[in-house]
């Protein structure tokens, strides 16, 4: 490769701008969880979640050929900004503000979250040609950041059952509990719903619990708890 090729336009496709867009709602949320707007901060990495979903589908669509891996590398770059750094930012900032909770320990966390996601992608990228499957292997790192989004959003969220949240979800993640790729169709198009009504300048409120956030959070749960039990199940047997 010469030096001519190296212009940035060589590498980059519509897809890639699809996981720039991802990374900036990543970014944008820090920004938001820094300045004490938890709720901009949450509906961020959401925005960052359906960026991080249609990415992969642009470029299928657009017959992309990225020989070099460009995309590979911008897609996990982006997530490491939107589900590694976001949610540990996020999670730093909501317990700082109001904390009963040793700041140590909290900081240990958030860095715990950024650590494991690193270690999960990274993997990911190591594995994805050496291993033929279609499963995820331990918790696809967007989870993350939609529990805790979804979490706080839903009118219930607590500071230690974050931490505890947080703790779990990180060390699944880098586990090697199978995850299988969701394609259940009625509740994708359920979720699709939900978050539109989750975006929404109206709120569908209950009891002060946001009924989309609580739905979508319990949607999210029921996919790491199932699957984490199955994993159980099938070693005891």
């Amino acid at each position: 490769m010469k030096i001519e090729d190296t212009n940035i336009k060589k590498f980059i496709a519509i897809s890639d701008m699809i996981s720039l867009c991802n990374m900036s709602c990543g970014f944008l949320s820090i920004i938001s969880s820094i300045n004490n707007n938890f709720e901009l901060a949450a509906l961020l990495m959401i925005f960052a979640i359906m960026f991080d979903s249609v990415d992969g589908w642009v470029a299928r669509k657009t017959n992309r050929h990225d020989t070099l891996g460009f995309g590979k590398n911008i897609d996990s770059l982006s997530d490491a900004v939107s589900f590694g750094v976001a949610p540990a930012i996020f999670v730093y900032s909501t317990i700082n503000t109001t904390s009963t909770i040793i700041q140590p320990v909290v900081i240990i966390v958030s860095l715990l979250i950024v650590i494991c996601g690193i270690l999960r992608l990274t993997r990911y990228n190591v594995i994805a040609n050496q291993i033929k499957t279609k499963d995820f292997i331990g918790f696809p790192i967007p989870g993350i950041a939609f529990i805790l989004a979804t979490y706080y959003l839903s009118g219930l969220y607590n500071e230690y059952l974050a931490i505890i949240l947080s703790i779990i979800i990180s060390l699944i993640m880098i586990s090697r509990i199978i995850y299988p790729k969701f394609d259940n169709m009625p509740i994708l198009a359920i979720s699709v719903i939900l978050i539109i009504l989750l975006i929404l300048p109206f709120k569908i409120i209950l009891f002060n619990i946001n009924i989309p956030a609580l739905l979508l959070l319990l949607f999210c749960l029921y996919y790491l708890l199932i699957n984490l039990i199955k994993n159980f199940t099938m070693q005891t047997n």
